[in-house]
């Protein structure tokens, strides 16, 4: 039996959760991580509409909507989307995520989406367990240019 999902913009609600700008997408990324860094940053230039905010796993808004919605942020495949006050993970994050950007990842996203999460998901959590190994350490916040920089939420 699986848990009841929480209901939309319950995190509101949770005195854990400091206040943040829920009208936008929020994305929850490891910020010690180079392809989350990277993934940051080209969400960050792939939306002219800017209907993205960015913050870490590792930031006090981050960590509480991590603890809210029952996730461990020293999990490897640690991803998280609120949008809309739902919250999505894996891959279907990052495929909410993609359908709204410009260009070729929004394709790519539409394309992924398409596969059955029995199939995207443990490819999604392959990459993810083996990021840093190939990828590396990162820092998103490291640098930042003006498109990311205006996402972040600390």
């Amino acid at each position: 039996m699986t848990a009841a999902a929480p209901a939309p913009y319950s995190f509101r609600d949770d005195p854990a959760v400091p206040d943040f700008p829920d009208d936008r997408v929020l994305l929850v990324v490891d910020g010690d991580c180079a392809l989350c860094s990277w993934g940051a940053r080209t969400v960050a230039r792939g939306d002219p509409d800017d209907l993205f905010r960015i913050t870490t796993v590792q930031s006090d808004l981050g960590g509480a909507l991590l603890a809210h919605y029952g996730i461990d942020a020293g999990d490897p495949w640690t991803w998280l989307v609120v949008e809309d006050g739902i919250a999505k993970t894996s891959s279907d994050g990052v495929i909410a995520v993609g359908r709204r950007l410009a260009g070729f990842w929004g394709v790519l996203a539409r394309i992924a989406g398409v596969f059955p999460k029995f199939l995207r998901e443990p490819v999604y959590r392959f990459v993810a367990r083996h990021r840093i190994r190939v990828f590396g350490p990162g820092d998103v916040c490291a640098l930042p240019d003006p498109a990311l920089r205006r996402r972040l939420i600390d």
